[in-house]
């Protein structure tokens, strides 16, 4: 059983960390934020050493239920035993163009909250991977590869979530062109 304590900071932080993100990244509604989680980090073990289902479905709703209030999508990574995949919803995945692959997330081969969201989400589908417009990493997930360049760090006034670290990132558009070139109208 997951303590009330610790479901609370999970849906009070991941609803900070979209509520930033949106406002520095100026996310528009359809934008894609990814997560990457480790429970085994959540719990205060090592990444990939204590794996807890339970709590993965907590996270995965309450990172559904921050989107849900932006209207944004959420997408999830996998861990490496699904080579970094991302579970989101089939249109989503169409819309975006992905390539889809066969698998089915589980707690211990794909990861909790991959595996839990696969559950929550309507219609779930696997992509090989994303260009998300921001993405969140509990527990050193490396989840950065799932970021459209240019991957600008944000941080807010919570760093952990349990025991594990809360990295974010937005991405900007780009800037090419030098010295003559004009950003702003």
């Amino acid at each position: 059983m997951i303590e009330q304590a610790l479901q609370q900071e999970i849906t009070s932080v991941l609803e900070k960390a979209v509520d930033a993100l949106v406002e520095a990244g100026q996310i528009a509604p359809g934008g894609l934020i990814v997560l990457g989680c480790s429970t085994s980090e959540v719990a205060g073990a090592r990444i990939g050493k204590g794996s807890v289902p339970e709590l993965g479905g907590v996270i995965a709703g309450a990172m559904l239920a921050a989107c849900r209030k932006h209207q944004l999508d959420a997408a999830f990574q996998c861990c490496e035993h699904l080579n970094r995949g991302i579970v989101m919803e089939q249109r989503v995945l169409k819309e975006n163009r992905l390539t889809q692959v066969r698998a089915i997330p589980q707690p211990k081969a794909g990861g909790s909250v991959p595996s839990a969201a696969w559950k929550l989400l309507e219609q779930p589908a696997l992509a090989v991977n994303v260009q998300a417009d921001a993405a969140i990493d509990i527990g050193d997930t490396l989840v950065g590869m799932h970021i459209r360049p240019v991957a600008v760090p944000l941080r807010i006034d919570v760093d952990k979530i349990g025991h594990a670290n809360l990295v974010m990132a937005y991405s900007r558009l780009p800037f090419i062109g030098g010295s003559r070139a004009v950003y702003e109208e």
